[in-house]
């Protein structure tokens, strides 16, 4: 059955996706969506997403969006296929990927995509980056990362000793922020997450997936 994948290939909430989707060894179609162009506005990839946000996932006749939606879809359809990002074999790690996975949408999110819009992408839309969001952001994600540092001194992962869809659901963010942004120290001179890191951004699957997470260009 065609997969199609509908979104920007800078975009965190495409990215997500998009490791997933690799993850789990699924071939899919990428269509770029241009939001400078303002083609996420337009009628006909409204009747996809009504609220006009990125990305859209169709299966045949199945259309989902929502990025982390998406990405758990994927990982309960395909759990016996690519790498196992649920841990469902085990309700403890199981329980510890949900845990983590929803600090990253509830917590981590809510502070490092300021940070990235404000930077590197209001810039693009000729709006001027608000230093006050970014200093309260950048202020709040110190003493945050100060808590993942203390989870990563005792796991090699956020759920345990195995990569699992909470890992997952950071890495584009935190590649924004270390990569597209002058803050990346927060997480490289912390030595438990720099080794997270490092491990989890060098994934045959993100590779893929990063050198084109470049907003220089444009998105």
């Amino acid at each position: 059955m065609a997969v199609k994948l509908y979104g920007n290939p800078a975009s965190t909430c495409t990215t997500r996706v998009m490791a997933c989707l690799y993850e789990k060894q699924i071939d899919f179609e990428f269509i770029n969506i241009n939001p400078v162009a303002g083609e996420h506005k337009q009628s006909s990839f409204l009747a996809k997403n009504p609220f006009g946000l990125f990305p859209v996932l169709e299966i045949g006749d199945l259309t989902l969006f929502e990025s982390r939606a998406i990405s758990r879809y994927i990982a309960e359809k395909h759990r016996g296929q690519g790498t196992d990002l649920l841990r469902e074999d085990d309700p403890k790690e199981a329980a510890l990927v949900q845990v983590w996975a929803d600090v990253e949408a509830h917590h981590y999110d809510l502070v490092v995509r300021p940070i990235i819009f404000q930077l590197r992408v209001a810039p693009l839309f000729g709006k001027s980056t608000d230093q006050a969001v970014v200093e309260s952001c950048l202020e709040k994600l110190e003493k945050l990362l100060d808590i993942y540092e203390s989870r990563l001194s005792t796991s090699k992962y956020l759920a345990g000793d195995h990569y699992s869809l909470a890992d997952l659901q950071h890495l584009p963010c935190t590649h924004h922020l270390v990569v597209n942004t002058p803050h990346g120290k927060m997480i490289t001179s912390r030595p438990h997450l720099k080794a997270w890191w490092d491990d989890i951004s060098s994934r045959p699957a993100f590779k893929k997936i990063s050198v084109n997470m470049n907003f220089d260009s444009g998105i």
